[in-house]
């Protein structure tokens, strides 16, 4: 905000877009950066979709993690992700993927393009066979009762101030949530 309003007051350039983390495992940019953007017309571009490849249905409650996943050298590099919230993410995913026909990723990414605010996706693929299928999360929406249970899935309790709004009632209204 502060270089947006530099921007303004010096008429330079301005911020069109900016990197952000945000995915169904880590919806903090929700509350702040989120409405700050919608607000000032600033688009994201998202980075890691796929939490790390957490969302790629490879991970899977009760299973060890996959012997071949890079989270083994990597997961201390990335922001933490709850492991039962992962879980219970995942089986949402799988549930979605079974009843439309698309793969866990596929529908990973296509949440977020349907989120306010982000312009694009920034997608990571070891090989073309993992990049064809990410694409394949554009051209279609999900349902609302699917983005629905997504958003449950991955629902998290926000810190203050932003909850709870039944005591910060004047802090919502005054900035109400965007999603």
């Amino acid at each position: 905000m502060k270089s947006l309003a530099v921007a303004q007051k010096h008429t330079y350039a301005r911020y069109v877009a900016h990197q952000v983390y945000y995915s169904l495992a880590s919806r903090d940019y929700e509350w702040e950066l989120m409405p700050l953007a919608a607000d000032q017309n600033v688009g994201a571009l998202v980075w890691s979709p796929l939490a790390w490849g957490r969302l790629t249905g490879k991970i899977r409650r009760g299973q060890p993690l996959p012997e071949k996943s890079r989270l083994h050298d990597t997961a201390h590099y990335g922001p933490p992700v709850d492991d039962e919230k992962l879980f219970d993410i995942v089986e949402a995913l799988d549930s979605i993927a079974a009843d439309t026909g698309k793969t866990v990723p596929q529908i990973a990414i296509n949440w977020l393009i349907s989120r306010p605010t982000v312009a694009s996706v920034i997608i990571g693929a070891r090989n073309e066979e993992q990049l064809r299928q990410n694409l394949g999360a554009f051209g279609w929406s999900l349902t609302k009762e699917q983005l629905d249970k997504l958003d449950q899935a991955s629902l998290v309790t926000a810190p203050y101030p932003y909850f709870p709004y039944r005591r910060q009632e004047g802090f919502a209204k005054l900035n109400p949530p965007i999603v």
